[in-house]
């Protein structure tokens, strides 16, 4: 958000008093609002590291009738588990936060009239906390940013008056709040703790929704996440002793590791094995059998491709692999017999793995359906899964220990039997139109087969109703451009051999093939990622590169899928 001036001649710092009488700010994570006071002019700059986004529209409809003045300020709606849960609304006034309780939340419906207590004001650096106050402090809970955008005054009057005299009418422009409110201090204005009690109430103009209930939408605006999420792993601590502007200090995500590829001897040490033994590679002992064994047939004019290259292909590319399956579940699909033999999905942890390869429990699994998960984060454990004839890896989208919650949007091209490679082009050129039309960064990766797959990262905090929905809405709409090339049927022999735009794999345990992971077929052709530009390229082909030129093309151009792990993206709304 940009920054922003206090008033000349605002000062805020007695109006803080009780404030921070009620804190104890060598314990609690909240802002103490100790540098409030700045000279006319100043600039007030929004916590370093977190980018923090203006809701769209910063213009206030007003209702027919009413004059209202330019924006006063901006407010935040913060949803705190303290004691009991209440929301805590907050307007700036006057260089502060006046702040409310509403236990029941703001909401839309023009019938409802929610008490609103009237607490002390709080700082203006209170406005993007988002953390957790400790057990013990006075309103210690979790806080999430519910809400936020900018407010004014319905009529041109002085805000802080109005709530002297106990009654304001005020327009809110917000990510989920919007439209006329009003503040009515109750004649009976002392309540429980000898607090002022009030009503909040939204008036029936074009934004009131009946029945609108702030808890069907719990999610931060800021982060996207909910407060068991933020109580778990709270993203932010706040250094009361440090000046407002360097005070929120970002805690890092999970990272994910580097890996190094196995040195020359140990590459050597893999040549020099017969048939079947023992190769150490980082320090890892892997069991090897039947090395030269025949799972790929060969293309025309090629050598087939054994197991022992398998196996190196794994060791080898394992830099770029890892990042796509460490910390999340696999699945399997094995071909022991070779890729022109029937193959078959396999999940289980076997019980001759090995103790070092980790696993996974899926606590939430029914009896009979897959309990332990392998989980691939080394060298070793992808040359295990090469000599287990895994021939593919499909990871899963999401990371532990949170698998409910999706790192990536998928989006599948796949083909019908009437489609060419050239309309599968088509259609992920549209895509890419789209995606720059939507400021959305994503990158293309041909599948191995017939078709083109396109992965969009996202931040934490969606769910996988979340991806699907966004994905089906862009999706339908590339559809709509080309209906002769697109069938929304689900069955494939319904049809017509036409491409499907594939959303549903948006869903737990729903997994595309992994880049870089070999396919079932002659050459051992492989899931590579390409830069939006080579769409252009006349010589594109889905199986362009083998386990044996997949290297040189690595060295040569990188992975850009790779640039965008783990990268935090808001999904635009559609």
């Amino acid at each position: 958000m940009a920054s922003r001036r206090r008033k000349a001649g605002a000062d805020p710092g007695a109006k803080l008093d009780p404030y921070r009488a009620k804190r104890d700010f060598g314990v609690t994570a909240e802002p103490a609002g100790e540098q409030v006071h700045e000279p006319a002019g100043e600039q007030v700059h929004e916590p370093a590291g977190e980018q923090v986004h203006e809701p769209a529209g910063e213009q206030v409809h007003e209702p027919a009738g009413d004059g209202a003045s330019e924006p006063a300020g901006r407010f935040v709606v913060q949803r705190h588990r303290a004691t009991r849960l209440h929301y805590d609304l907050r307007l700036e006034v006057d260089g502060v936060l006046a702040s409310w309780a509403v236990p029941k939340g703001p909401t839309l419906d023009p019938k409802a009239r929610q008490l609103a207590v009237h607490v002390e004001d709080h700082p203006l650096e209170y406005y993007d906390f988002e953390g957790v106050i400790p057990r013990g402090e006075y309103g210690g809970g979790d806080v999430i940013v519910w809400d936020w955008g900018t407010w004014s005054p319905a009529k041109a009057s002085d805000p802080a008056k109005a709530i002297a005299a106990g009654e304001l009418h005020f327009d809110l422009t917000g990510e989920k709040l919007a439209g006329r409110f009003v503040l009515i201090r109750r004649d009976d204005a002392r309540g429980g703790g000898g607090k002022e009690q009030w009503l909040l109430l939204h008036k029936a103009d074009e934004h009131a929704r009946p029945g609108w209930d702030p808890e069907d939408h719990p999610r931060s605006v800021r982060s996207g996440r909910t407060n068991d999420e933020v109580a778990a792993a709270p993203a932010a601590l706040w250094r009361s002793d440090l000046p407002a502007d360097e005070a929120e200090q970002r805690l890092a995500p999970p990272t994910v590791p580097v890996w190094e590829p196995p040195t020359a001897d140990e590459l050597a040490a893999l040549d020099g094995l017969g048939a079947a033994g023992r190769w150490e590679v980082q320090g890892l002992e892997v069991k090897l059998t039947n090395l030269d064994k025949v799972l790929f047939p060969a293309l025309p004019g090629g050598a087939p491709v054994t197991k022992r290259d398998l196996v190196r292909h794994h060791a080898v590319l394992a830099p770029r692999m890892l990042p796509y399956l460490y910390d999340r579940p696999i699945n399997l699909n094995r071909f022991p017999n070779g890729a022109d033999k029937p193959g078959f999905w396999h999940k289980e942890v076997p019980s001759h793995a090995p103790s070092w390869l980790r696993r996974w429990h899926n606590e939430s699994a029914d009896e009979g359906d897959t309990q332990w998960y392998s989980v691939v984060d080394s060298v070793a454990s992808l040359v295990w899964m090469a000599n287990f004839g895994a021939l593919e890896l499909h990871p899963w989208t999401s990371r532990l220990p949170d698998v409910r919650q999706p790192t990536w949007a998928l989006i599948d091209v796949d083909p019908g039997e009437r489609s060419t490679f050239d309309d599968v082009v088509v259609l992920s050129r549209l895509y890419r139109t789209a995606l720059e039309h939507l400021q959305v960064e994503a990158a293309p990766k041909v599948t191995g087969k017939r078709g083109i797959q396109i992965w969009v990262p996202i931040r934490d905090g969606y769910t996988f109703d979340d991806t699907r929905a966004w994905v089906e809405s862009v999706s339908r709409a590339i559809g709509a451009t080309v209906p002769d090339l697109v069938s929304w049927e689900w069955q494939r022999d319904r049809r017509g051999g036409l491409a499907r735009l594939d959303y549903t794999q948006n869903a737990i345990n729903k997994t595309l093939v992994a880049p870089f992971s070999a396919r079932p077929a002659p050459g051992a052709p492989v899931s590579v990622p390409i830069r939006w530009e080579e769409l252009d390229d006349p010589d594109l082909r889905p199986d362009r590169w083998t386990i044996a030129t997949v290297a040189a093309r690595v060295d040569e151009a990188g992975d850009p899928l790779g640039e965008l792990v783990g990268r935090q993206q808001v999904l635009p709304p559609l």
